[in-house]
C-alpha cells in the first residue's frame, strides 16, 4: 500500500489517520487486457488508480466508428467519473489496452468519507482540479498543435506507446486516420 500512500501524499499531504480510513475502501484488481472497468449505457459504481498498464475511454458512433477520449496510465486516476458524479448512465466506455493493476474505490463509499472528514475532501478537491487541468491541456493540444505534433506529445507522456497497444488505438486518440498516423511516423523516421 506504499504505493497508494505515496500517490494520496503527491497529490495532498494528508494525514496518516484520514490516509487509513481512506485505505480501507480500496481494494487491488488485476484486470487483462480487454477488461472493461465501465461501460457505456450503465451506471458505474468504482473508480479507479492505476498501479500498471495502460486503460482507456473510448466512444463508439452508430456507424461502429470508435473515437479515444483518453490514455490513462500509472498513478492517474480513471473512471466514468461524469457518469458516477451525476448517478447516470456513461457516456464512454473505459477498458484495459492491457494486462493492469488498478486499485478500485466503491464512489459512493468515498462520498460518504467526504462528508466526514475534511482531509478526504481537501484530497478530492486538489484530485478534480488535476483531472479539469489535464481536460483542459487535452482540448488545447486539439485546438492549437498539428497532427505530428500531438504524436511526439504523446510519445514524450507515454514512452514506448507504438510498442504498448495497436496503431489504430494511438491514430483515434489523436484524432487522425491510421494512414495519416502512418505518414507521420514515416516522416519523423526518416528524418
Amino acid at each position: 500500500m506504499n504505493f497508494l500512500v505515496d500517490f494520496i501524499n503527491s497529490i495532498n499531504l494528508t494525514p496518516q489517520e484520514s490516509i487509513e480510513k481512506l485505505l480501507s475502501l480500496i481494494k487491488l484488481q488485476e484486470l487483462k487486457k480487454g477488461d472493461n472497468i465501465a461501460l457505456t449505457g450503465e451506471i458505474p459504481k468504482d473508480i479507479f488508480i492505476i498501479k500498471s498498464g495502460i486503460i482507456r475511454s473510448f466512444h463508439i458512433d452508430e456507424k461502429g466508428k470508435e473515437y479515444i477520449r483518453h490514455f490513462f496510465t500509472p498513478i492517474k486516476a480513471t473512471g466514468a467519473l461524469r457518469a458516477l458524479i451525476l448517478n447516470k448512465p456513461s457516456r464512454l466506455s473505459y477498458d484495459c489496452l492491457t494486462n493492469c493493476e488498478v486499485y478500485a474505490i466503491n464512489y459512493k463509499d468515498f462520498k460518504k468519507l467526504t462528508e466526514k472528514d475534511k482531509n478526504i475532501v481537501n484530497l478530492y478537491a486538489k484530485i478534480l482540479e488535476y483531472i479539469f487541468i489535464a481536460l483542459e491541456a487535452k482540448i488545447y493540444d486539439l485546438s492549437v498543435l498539428n497532427a505530428t505534433e500531438r504524436y511526439l506529445k504523446l510519445k514524450t507522456q507515454i514512452p514506448g506507446i507504438e510498442n504498448l497497444i495497436p496503431q489504430y488505438h494511438i491514430a483515434s486518440y489523436l484524432n487522425i486516420t491510421a494512414v495519416q498516423l502512418s505518414r507521420i511516423r514515416k516522416e519523423i523516421y526518416s528524418k
